[in-house]
């Protein structure tokens, strides 16, 4: 029989926190035992079933120890019963962005109160004449817009933005390439959102965030009149915020 074993050092655990849960567990007081909180970050990416195992059933409110229909379950190594007490609280999250989210089952979303925390813009300030509000706002409507309301992009990104080199290193860094995956590489799109778009034209236009050149074609193919226009999308090395976020 295979099994797996990890050892736990001293730095892997708090110890502190360890013991006043045992100590919760033998609470003969009268008032309500302290309350315990278990974070799973991304528990669609998890393998459920190796994560819980036979103790998915005991997760339900009336299953723990202590409630009317408690349940405890025999663990397969030490051989000892186990249940789940009332004052330990399970939250997982997840980013509905990934489409990994139909992997949960039917029995994980029944043990589970779903609560779903959309982008805040207004916990944004201006920064630098930025509006930083505003900013997230409009991005976020045209993405939904252009692609679906579950990709929006977080308010987390611009919260600890101090100064407006911190707005154009998010912007840079972090939004025009998430953008540009979501949008698989359709820069026209990407510059859409970002208050670029432009019109018919087959031209070189210069934009607030993306510029866009005209690509030659090889003389091999043909003429730039025999062919479809393709162009270049360039992320400006300056960012212009006036129609888009200032105040």
């Amino acid at each position: 029989m295979q099994k797996s074993i990890y050892l736990l050092t001293d730095a892997d655990l708090n110890m502190p926190a360890l013991e006043r849960y045992i100590a919760s567990q033998q609470h003969a007081g009268t008032g309500a035992p302290e309350p315990f909180v278990l974070i799973i970050d991304e528990i669609n990416r998890a393998n459920i079933s190796k994560v819980f195992g036979e103790l998915i059933t005991l997760l339900e409110p009336d299953k723990r120890t202590g409630q009317p229909n408690a349940l405890k379950v025999r663990l397969p190594y030490s051989g000892d019963l186990f249940g789940v007490p009332a004052n330990l609280h399970i939250i997982g999250t997840m980013n509905t962005a990934d489409r990994s989210i139909a992997l949960l089952d039917t029995a994980l979303r029944r043990r589970f109160d779903f609560r779903e925390l959309m982008p805040d813009a207004s916990l944004l300030g201006t920064v630098d004449g930025i509006n930083l509000a505003t900013l997230l706002a409009t991005i976020n409507e045209r993405v939904e817009y252009l692609f679906d309301r579950e990709h929006q992009i977080g308010h987390a990104y611009f919260i600890n933005c101090k100064t407006r080199a911190d707005v154009d290193e998010v912007m840079r860094h972090k939004v025009i390439p998430l953008l540009a995956e979501y949008f698989y590489e359709d820069w026209a799109k990407v510059a859409s959102v970002l208050g670029d778009g432009y019109d018919g034209g087959e031209g070189d236009c210069e934009g607030r965030f993306i510029d866009r050149r005209r690509l030659k074609p090889p003389k091999s193919i043909g003429t730039d009149d025999d062919t479809a226009a393709r162009f270049r999308w360039i992320v400006r090395d300056t960012f212009s915020y006036d129609s888009l976020a200032s105040e």
